[in-house]
């Protein structure tokens, strides 16, 4: 796929029932494999602009940017302290998310250089997620060996720890 450039800024409050729709849909085309069809089939777009209404208000330790391409959100990341007792890193990356049809386009990474830098960060992924691991493989990332289970949406996904 050709690289295609978009627009990453921060993200705005007008911009929660967007998010949601769009991270409903990056969540169905994620962990289709991981979860059971009955799961993602209760995922509502309404519920994760809820979400994203409380996130974007966290403060300013918290940072959140999307992609936007033709001025539609397509994409989005956010970072923070690291959230675990044991933190390998003072900052995590908690989340990353793009559309399938813009992967392999280079805004997947706009969106992780705007999150991140070049800081040193941890992060948690999905261990059957060969996609992502290739991707922060890339950015520098190696498991530190730490591993949990993580409910989403009432089952788990077995999740590692990367370190950069």
């Amino acid at each position: 796929m050709e690289t295609q450039s978009a627009i990453v800024r921060p993200v705005r409050d007008v911009d929660a029932e967007a998010l949601g729709r769009v991270h409903a849909t990056c969540w169905h085309e994620t962990y289709d494999h991981l979860v059971s069809e009955a799961t993602l089939a209760n995922l509502s777009p309404r519920r994760m602009a809820e979400l994203w209404t409380h996130w974007i208000n966290q403060g300013e330790d918290f940072v959140q940017y999307a992609a936007l391409v033709d001025g539609e959100i397509v994409g989005f990341a956010g970072a923070g302290p690291s959230r675990d007792e044991d933190a390998p890193r003072p900052r995590e990356l908690y989340f990353i998310y793009l559309l399938h049809a813009y992967h392999g386009t280079g805004i997947g990474q706009q969106l992780f250089d705007a999150a991140c830098g070049s800081e040193p960060v941890s992060l948690w992924v999905a261990e059957d997620n060969p996609r992502a691991h290739g991707f922060y493989r890339r950015n520098g990332f190696i498991p530190d060996g730490a591993s949990q289970d993580e409910p989403f949406l009432g089952e788990t996904i077995h999740e590692v720890r990367l370190v950069r």
